[in-house]
């Protein structure tokens, strides 16, 4: 397996399967005793459910976020 010009390589499938990766998994990477380890990173909850933990008991919301904002954190992009 060789990397690209931008330090890119493909997991192999079986790998992926292996690992229960599925596409736009997060992974994180450390190095280790000369060696590369990648391990999915766990998320206590998905970004809907982060939205919805800020909003439980409130009728209204405070929270003092621009709609684009809004829409950046439910997909997970914050």
């Amino acid at each position: 397996m060789r990397l690209t010009s931008k330090g890119q390589v493909t997991i192999p499938q079986n790998i992926r399967e292996l690992a229960g990766l599925k596409p736009y998994d997060e992974v994180e990477f450390e190095y280790k005793n000369k060696q590369i380890v990648v391990r999915p990173v766990k998320r206590k909850n998905t970004p809907a459910e982060e939205a919805i933990a800020l909003l439980r008991g409130s009728a209204t919301s405070n929270l003092d976020m621009s709609a684009d904002e809004w829409l950046e954190m439910t997909r997970g992009e914050r």
